[in-house]
């Protein structure tokens, strides 16, 4: 249980969705991503936004002294809310 509490605090901590967006990018290597997140967390995923931007940018410079840039936007769909416990549906955990 303390794992699963980390987890859930860190989930929150803008340095750790700033880093799990960098990494979609960096597998994704477009020039354009829209990140879709639950509505809950749009403003939290919005102000990481540009620094996963300039991460990006600066990792891809330094790995292949190449310059690439990648514009991020937020879908207007949104993933499932959290699960609740007892009730069946949808939830962000599939």
């Amino acid at each position: 249980n303390d794992a699963r509490a980390k987890l859930v605090s860190e989930a929150q901590a803008p340095a750790f969705v700033t880093n799990l967006i960098v990494q979609g990018l960096l597998m994704l290597l477009e020039d354009s991503v829209t990140v879709r997140c639950r509505q809950s967390d749009v403003a939290l995923v919005k102000a990481c936004l540009a620094g996963a931007q300039d991460e990006y940018s600066k990792l891809i410079k330094k790995e292949t002294g190449a310059e690439k840039k990648c514009v991020l936007v937020i879908d207007s769909e949104f993933l499932p809310t959290a699960p609740v416990a007892g009730e069946d549906g949808a939830s962000c955990l599939g």
